[in-house]
């Protein structure tokens, strides 16, 4: 049983138990259990069979015991009774149709009914109205639901990190490829697919409706299936003929003006050979939003970031220490990263004061004398105060390589005086970039009332860089404020905000946001080598 699998039990564990209304504590302990075991190179049934699986973080004496079963008799006995008691397929039914998980059992005790199609017969005979606290609207409502199935939407989008591992697992799993917003790395997703190509393609849908994400099957047709999970999302798997499989795919992946825009498409085996039927030049997923036939530039690559310019330590609230973060940067490639506590202001956790700073600051060169040619910057993400001053004194941040400043209270402010407040710190000679410039948390939080037309203006007046922040909530800039950006002459910077080593995986979600921006290699600072990047803002 590989390390996907056991973490995807145990993902499924956690759900189950969400559904049984037990410990939140519990649930969420297997789901951090299962994050760590998807990110563990090793194998994790080696290591429970060897006894040494609670090396690993967050695995306790309860998760071993379950671990040694799934590894051992390759199941968990009390997530089957689960399984069983809570009919995990209605539940998944019902969070689609937007019920809560207990009341979508509520109503399948109510009826008599265990499948997605039991409720659905239940439905059409009348007899959802026999159930209490289901009147005529109510009944409306969810028939008139049940009749939009076959509309692979979610009730709430989801973020574009667990978007990602959703759709990419089923795709893995199923030899296909992701399509939709993930391809297309839409900050919150709605439209998850995944394409294969079969010349039968009964054996793929077969194996699509047996994945454990996959708790019922909402709609099929010959090619095509549309999958809910537990949480109530939807999957749809097209299963194109060799011949068409690169058609079937920028069908699904591009939105529907851009498609709409190439139509009719050509028949071809791959996505190369749709575009030169067309006479068009290859277009990235990301630029697939609206109409484009044209020549798009040559964006970003991953592998052309050069370091991460924004991570945290157990000197503020990160998981892992100076050197751990740097051996990760190394282990990635990079050629430096800085690391950017918090200051004292930011309130919620604990920041950096001046004499943490400096004490901080001989533990960086302690880890530089240990890693050279490899360099760690001293760096800070430091709070913006109300009046636009920031939180750490001028001499203290003359001392730095880097320095970050950052909006993180009083996001109610006024267009005005939080746009006065911005731009007064962004003149501060140190600073070198704005972190998370709008403050958005993605379907919870809106963005600040922040004129960013006078910011792009005093950033390219300064020198200042905005960041592309790589955590999956914000994502800020967003794709459509980097083009802004970039159009006003004003460079960025992709970094992740990464709070322990793994954390430094989100560049990808940064750069990929960059691109959608329409950003190249030279729009990025930090594409660039050590001595240039320092120099960048003293030669602007």
């Amino acid at each position: 049983m590989d390390n996907r699998r056991i973490a995807e039990r145990l993902d499924a564990f956690a759900s189950l138990l969400e559904l049984a209304e037990a410990n939140p504590y519990t649930a969420r302990a297997y789901r951090r259990a299962a994050e760590t075991i998807r990110a563990t190179p090793a194998p994790v049934a080696e290591l429970v069979r060897g006894g040494r699986v609670r090396e690993l973080r967050g695995i306790g004496s309860g998760i071993e015991g379950r671990l040694r079963e799934l590894v051992e008799t390759g199941a968990i006995e009390e997530l089957a009774e689960l399984e069983r008691d809570l009919a995990p397929a209605l539940v998944g039914l019902g969070r689609y149709l937007g019920l809560s998980a207990k009341r979508s059992v509520e109503i399948a005790r109510a009826l008599g009914v265990r499948t997605p199609d039991e409720l659905r017969a239940a439905a059409a005979a009348g007899r959802l109205r026999t159930v209490r606290g289901i009147g005529p609207k109510t009944e409306a409502r969810l028939l008139e639901a049940l009749a939009r199935e076959a509309e692979p939407r979610p009730q709430r989008a989801l973020l574009l990190d667990r978007a990602w591992d959703l759709v990419g697992a089923i795709a893995a799993a199923l030899d296909g490829e992701p399509a939709g917003d993930v391809r297309r790395w839409r900050d919150s997703c709605e439209l998850l697919a995944v394409v294969c190509a079969a010349a039968d393609p009964s054996s793929v849908l077969e194996r699509f409706a047996a994945l454990p994400q996959i708790v019922a099957v909402l709609e099929q047709a010959a090619r095509r299936a549309v999958g809910v999970t537990v949480d109530g999302v939807p999957i749809e798997l097209v299963v194109a003929p060799p011949r068409a499989f690169g058609t079937a795919l920028v069908r699904a992946t591009g939105a529907p003006a851009y498609v709409a825009a190439l139509e009719p498409l050509p028949e071809a085996a791959d996505e190369a050979g749709v575009y030169d039927a067309l006479d068009l030049p290859w277009c990235p997923p990301e630029l697939r939003e609206e109409a484009f036939r044209g020549e798009p530039p040559e964006l970003v690559e991953p592998d052309e970031i050069r370091g991460d310019l924004h991570c945290h330590t157990t000197w503020s609230d990160g998981r892992a220490s100076v050197e751990e973060m740097a051996r990760a940067a190394i282990e990635r490639g990079y050629d430096y990263v800085a690391i950017c506590d918090h200051t004292p202001a930011v309130g919620a956790v604990r920041g950096l004061t001046a004499d943490d700073v400096r004490r901080q600051g001989e533990e960086i060169a302690a880890a530089n004398a240990l890693l050279a040619p490899f360099r760690v910057l001293r760096g800070i993400e430091c709070d913006i105060l109300p009046d636009g001053r920031l939180d750490l004194p001028d001499d203290v941040l003359a001392e730095l390589d880097w320095v970050q400043a950052s909006v993180h209270g009083g996001q109610r402010m006024a267009q005005r005086e939080m746009t006065r407040r911005v731009e007064e710190a962004m003149r501060n000679p140190y600073v070198r970039c704005l972190s998370h410039p709008t403050g958005r948390l993605i379907n919870r939080r809106p963005e600040n009332a922040l004129d960013l037309e006078r910011v792009f203006e005093v950033a390219r007046e300064t020198g200042v860089a905005l960041e592309v922040n790589g955590l999956s909530p914000r994502l800020d800039l967003s794709g459509a404020h980097v083009r802004e950006a970039l159009r006003a002459g004003v460079q960025i910077v992709c970094s992740t905000d990464a709070h322990s080593t793994r954390g430094l995986g989100n560049m990808a979600l940064s750069v990929h946001t960059a691109r959608r921006g329409w950003a190249t290699a030279a729009d990025v600072l930090n594409t660039r080598p050590l001595r240039a990047l320092l120099d960048a803002r003293r030669a602007s």
